[in-house]
Formats: C-alpha cells, structure tokens, sequence
C-alpha cells in the first residue's frame, strides 16, 4: 500500500490549473497581490537593506528580482531575501491550523518562475498546491502541537519548507518520484526557533524556508536524491518533528482539494502588522477608544487573555518587539486609533506617551479561554477616572477567514505597502497583472512590476 509521502507526491502531480475552482483562483490572486504588496512593505524594516547587501555581495547569476529594488541575483538568493522581506513586517496572511503560507512559497515560486519564464496559470496552480501541503501536514501534527503557542518550531520554517518544495516541484513539472525526493531533501532543510520571535531572524524563517523550496526542486529535477517516505519514515518529519505516535499521516492525504484549504477554511488576512494572538486585543482597544476611553481617563485596563505568555510583553525591548506585545499594541490602538506600519518604529515605542500609558495594560491569563486561535477570545475592561467601568468582548479580529475583510480592504492595504515603495503609477501595473495573472505569458513580467526601476 503506498504510504503518505507517494500518495502526496501524486496527488501534487495531479493538481491542474484547469480542474482548479474559480473561487480557488480567486484566493490565490489575492493571495499574491497581499503577499507582494507586504513583500514591498518590508523595505521599511532595517533588515531590508542589510539583506540587499548580502545578495549583492553573494553573486550568481542575475536572473530574478529582488521586489522594491533595481536588483537581480539568483533564484535561491532572490527567494531569501523576498520570502525574508514578506514576513518583515508580520503582514503576511495566515490560517488555520496556525502558521504564514505565503511568505516561503510564493518567493520561491517566483524566482523559479522568473528563472525557467514560466507562464501566470503555472504560478497560481503551484501557489494553491503549496499552500494544500503545508495546510495538511499542518493537520497531520495538530495531534502534537494543537497550538500555535506551544509549537517548538516556528511554523513557517516546517511547513513553510515543505509547502515551497512541494509548490516549486509542481512548477517545475517534475514527476512523483521526484516530488518525493524534493521533499525528502528539504525536510533536512527544516527549522526555525520561536526563541528568535521578536528579532530580525523570525522573518528570515519564511526567507529560508523559501530558498530551501527552490534548491530541493532544482537538486530533485536534476537527479539528486532524498527520502522518497520521509513524511512516514522512520526518522522522518513526522517522528523527527511531532513523534510517531502523535502524527497523523492519513490527515495529509485524506480529502486533499475537497474542499482546497485556501478556501475552506480559508485565508486569513491581516488587517494589522503585528503577531496574529494582538488583534483580537486591538480590535477591543479600538472599540473601547470609540466608546469613549482615552489615555487620559483611563485608570487601568485589564485585558483577559487566553495563557500565551510569549504575547505578553509589558515593556517591549524595540518597536520591532512591539509587534509581540499585546499591551503595547493595545496602547498604540488607544493613543492612535490605528495600528499601522510605522506603529512599530522605535520612535513610536519609545514616545513619552506610549511610555505613559503601558504600565497601566495588563494582561490576565485566564484558564478557561482557549488557546486555539480559531476559538479563542479576548474581554477587555477599562476602569475609568471616573468610576466607571467600559468592558468589550472580541470573538473574531477583523480579517480572520470568519470575519474577513472586503475586497476593497484588501486593495486598500496593498496600495499602502506598495506604493511607499515602487510609487502609485507602477503599484497600479502590478496590480493589474495580478488581476489578470492566468494571461501573463511570463511570471518575470510580473516581477519586474514589482522592481524600483
């Protein structure tokens, strides 16, 4: 009976753009609108400059873009530094089971695409099978990790991986048998501690996870090999990473495209650039700030919140650690009445009145929420000078796949990342090719829309 690595394989192989939901498609163009338009948003983070620098310093062949640059380099070092840049600003989308699907798939598909001038269809059918992966292993080790918070790895650096070699051998048409061996090779490739949450390596685990995906696909379709069982082998992924016991091999498989998880449950996408678990707490924050509660009538909030410690950060060490921080987000979304890209700059965090007003957050962890993102919830209280107390409950943050955001919402936020960069004129063709992406005879097209030229 074949195992849970061949049957994947084949049922990669088999996913065709032409058998592929309009209602999929339609995910996966807004998909990569959303994932280029964070990409070149991740400019304003300091990173960007120092990843530039590396590529130019690496070498090879210049055939793929770095997006938001005149650059060019090589399909691995052009997948790092725009999977890196995706997942900068932590306004890259994510869904459920927990983990950003985007920001190590769709720059590893782009620089292969640049790299062999494959056609927009291919990119899209690649994208929804990258994204079909990691949702199922994903699955398969919920058993192991039910929550986000109490994952070892950083989600993205596992399944990430694993999705863009899965993504990329599917763009490179390559056959079952090498789909395994691209798998194979990039599980040794896997990775990424939480413990670098909150500094400039937690975004490089999308940028690595990327180029993994690329270089596992082109060593796969030249003949390297790799386990061809490595999902159920004995020192495979699912023992390695979840234990063999507690891996569900059968749930990477089972139902693959019926429905594809791009659409049910569906994506989720970020009305805030910050850490997921903070919406739901800003969202309340913003409501309480409509109802009347201010910093300078506000004695004390107290915010009940599910037992996720690594969130809770009274006294966030850079705006970059601000994203992390539930009572610093909640303090920006009181003083501001916006979470916004340049929320999280140091100058922001360390202002006079946001100093002032976060020893007066605290968060409460309470047992009996839970911690599950997609059941958990937040109650905040604001006791007032007055006496009073404002009190608000939020089930679902804004932009969750159950409460998501408008088409034009969406479109909002790309042109606000987009055009800081690139300008209005050349965020408008870009987003026109994304629109129209089956009709593009070649993905490097796209990229160069997305170049500073």
């Amino acid at each position: 009976m074949a195992g849970a690595t061949e049957r994947l394989a084949e049922h990669v192989c088999a996913t065709e753009y032409a058998k592929l939901p309009p209602s999929v498609l339609g995910v996966a163009r807004a998909v990569i609108l959303d994932g280029l338009g964070v990409m070149l948003a991740g400019h304003t983070e300091p990173l960007a400059s120092i990843l530039v620098d590396y590529a130019r310093s690496a070498g090879g062949t210049p055939e793929c873009a770095i997006v938001g640059t005149a650059v060019r380099t090589s399909a691995p070092t052009a997948a790092l530094v725009n999977g890196t840049l995706c997942h900068a600003l932590d306004f890259d989308n994510t869904w459920y089971p927990m983990t950003h699907p985007t920001s190590p798939t769709l720059p590893a598909l782009l620089a292969l695409g640049q790299r062999f001038h494959l056609p927009g269809a291919r990119l899209l059918e690649s994208l929804v099978v990258a994204f079909e992966v990691q949702g199922r292993i994903r699955l398969a080790g919920t058993r192991a990790w039910p929550m986000f918070a109490r994952d070892v790895f950083h989600p993205p650096g596992l399944y990430g991986t694993l999705g863009a070699a899965a993504g990329c051998a599917r763009l490179l048409g390559l056959d079952p048998l090498r789909v395994r061996r691209a798998l194979g090779i990039a599980s040794s490739r896997c990775g990424g501690l939480r413990a670098n949450v909150g500094t400039m390596v937690k975004p490089m685990h999308c940028g690595v996870a990327a180029r993994a995906g690329v270089e596992a696909a082109l060593l796969a379709a030249a003949g390297y090999t790799g386990s061809e069982d490595i999902l159920e082998a004995d020192g495979g992924v699912g023992e390695a990473f979840f234990g063999r016991d507690r891996f569900d091999a059968h749930l990477v498989v089972a139902g693959y495209g019926a429905p594809f998880r791009m659409e049910t449950p569906g994506v989720g996408f970020k009305k805030y650039p910050a850490n997921y678990y903070t919406h739901r707490p800003i969202d309340a924050a913003l409501d309480l700030r409509e109802r009347g509660v201010t910093a300078a009538n506000l004695v004390q909030l107290d915010v009940s919140f599910p037992a996720l410690a690594y969130v809770s950060r009274p006294s966030p060490r850079t705006g970059l650690d601000g994203k992390f921080s539930v009572q610093y987000t909640m303090a920006v979304a009181l003083l501001d009445g916006r979470v916004v890209i340049d929320s999280f700059t140091d100058r922001r965090r360390f202002a006079p009145d946001v100093q002032a007003l976060l020893p007066r957050i605290h968060v409460v962890f309470d047992e009996a929420i839970p911690v599950d993102f997609a059941e958990t919830w937040v109650v905040a209280r604001a006791h007032l000078d007055d006496g009073r107390e404002v009190e608000t409950r939020v089930d679902h943050p804004r932009g969750m796949w159950a409460r998501p955001l408008t088409a034009a919402e969406r479109e909002e936020k790309f042109y606000d990342c987009a055009e800081r960069i690139i300008g209005r004129a050349r965020a408008e063709g870009l987003h026109a090719l994304v629109r129209t992406l089956e009709d593009l005879d070649d993905v490097a097209e796209l990229a160069h829309a997305a170049m500073r030229v």
